[in-house]
């Protein structure tokens, strides 16, 4: 699965975020990758510039 526009990511984060619990966002990377079947390798693809993954980029 192609890593998802920012659009798509927003609900699931949002969910999470809601559960009462105090989440950073690098705590959130795994299960929202996790909630999208990300792979190992999409999740490290990192943007043109290479200095920052696509997937973390988009979540933020």
């Amino acid at each position: 699965m192609p890593i998802p526009p920012f659009h798509e990511i927003l609900l699931p984060l949002l969910r999470r975020s809601a559960d009462g619990k105090d989440w950073t966002l690098a705590a959130l990377r795994g299960p929202i990758a996790d909630d999208f079947g990300l792979t190992d390798a999409e999740r490290a693809e990192l943007l043109p510039s290479g200095t920052q993954s696509r997937f973390v980029n988009r979540l933020c």
